[in-house]
């Protein structure tokens, strides 16, 4: 019961593909597959999202969403340079604040 050569052939072919796609995903380089932890910007960094509040804690922020989101609005709770902010989409940055100011 003896493996053939061509067997053992593929066999460390394919451990060392592999090992070059692990390598691959698991690279701190910027193109690796794995996600990285979010980094912190300005306000104004955060794609098309506005900024809408600056709440004290994330309780405050996630408070905030929630009773953004009961109206229908899509909210964040994001950690800028400045602090917390809770940002919301551009169209509807003027009902939100008007259902804050409520």
């Amino acid at each position: 019961m003896g493996y053939e050569t061509e067997e053992i052939l593929i066999v460390f072919g394919v451990l060392g593909l592999l090992v070059l796609v692990l390598r691959w995903a698991f690279s701190s380089r910027r193109d690796s597959l794995l996600s990285r932890p979010a980094k912190t910007g300005a306000a104004d960094e955060y794609g098309l999202m506005a900024p809408l509040a600056a709440p004290a804690d994330a309780s405050e922020g996630e408070e905030i969403c929630g009773l953004l989101g009961r109206a229908g609005i899509r909210a964040s709770v994001v950690e800028t340079h400045d602090g917390l902010r809770v940002m919301v989409w551009p169209e509807d940055l003027a009902r939100a604040r008007a259902l804050l100011l409520e």
